[in-house]
């Protein structure tokens, strides 16, 4: 009988590299018990016709597939399966892309990338944050974004902007006040703060830390 417990993430991994895709499935398979690769393929064509409603909880999608890219399949896969949790992994920064995503399915995509994001804890807890709906954005590539200067973001304090980049990370705000050596309480405060000066409404439909992510995204790096 298998030792899996019942509240385990199912996970299908779609990589067109297989060496890279069988460790991926080898980490997640022995993390903890907390995970099951239901599903490994390497195209988009293959994906569609295996990956079944109900099947996995959260798909992995390299972006560049040998039939298409991993936004396009996930956007079909989104529509197709409300629920499923998306996270992209890239060779490159690519994180700029999540910003063109139609609004009807922006929720509950993550992205890291191949090169800078390596740890075992970083991907868990991007898909993690993924199954549950919410944005986490590469850490390696977050510690390199600059706001632009008057956007909202260049707006936030030095301690504001420093909690905003941990929210991408996904970590919450025990997780922020721990990294950052202050009590959950101020960073209540902060995230509060930050949300008034980027003019998001903590109790809109969206989820407020969603929009927070995406913001700093829009609004840090170079100007185009």
């Amino acid at each position: 009988m298998s030792t899996i417990p019942p509240d385990f993430l199912r996970v299908a991994l779609v990589e067109d590299q297989p060496l890279f895709r069988a460790m991926l499935a080898r980490t997640l398979d022995h993390y903890d018990d907390a995970f099951k690769v239901v599903l490994q393929t390497g195209t988009a064509a293959e994906t569609l016709r295996n990956l079944l409603p109900g099947l996995a909880d959260v798909v992995v999608l390299d972006i560049d597939l040998p039939d298409g890219n991993g936004i396009s399949l996930g956007v079909q896969l989104r529509r197709a399966q409300p629920h499923l949790g998306i996270l992209l992994l890239s060779a490159h920064d690519a994180m700029d892309l999540l910003l063109d995503l139609p609004p009807d399915v922006a929720h509950g995509w993550c992205y890291l990338s191949k090169t800078s994001s390596t740890s075992e804890e970083t991907l868990v807890g991007a898909l993690r944050a993924a199954a549950a709906g919410h944005t986490v954005l590469d850490p390696a590539l977050l510690a390199k974004a600059t706001p632009r200067a008057g956007s909202s973001v260049a707006k936030l304090t030095d301690r504001q902007f420093g909690v905003l980049r941990l929210l991408a990370e996904g970590l919450s705000n025990a997780g922020i006040g721990e990294r950052l050596g202050i009590t959950e309480k101020s960073v209540q405060n902060h995230v509060n703060a930050l949300y008034a000066t980027l003019g998001i409404d903590a109790d809109s439909r969206r989820n407020p830390r969603v929009s927070a992510a995406l913001r700093l995204l829009e609004e840090t790096g170079p100007v185009d």
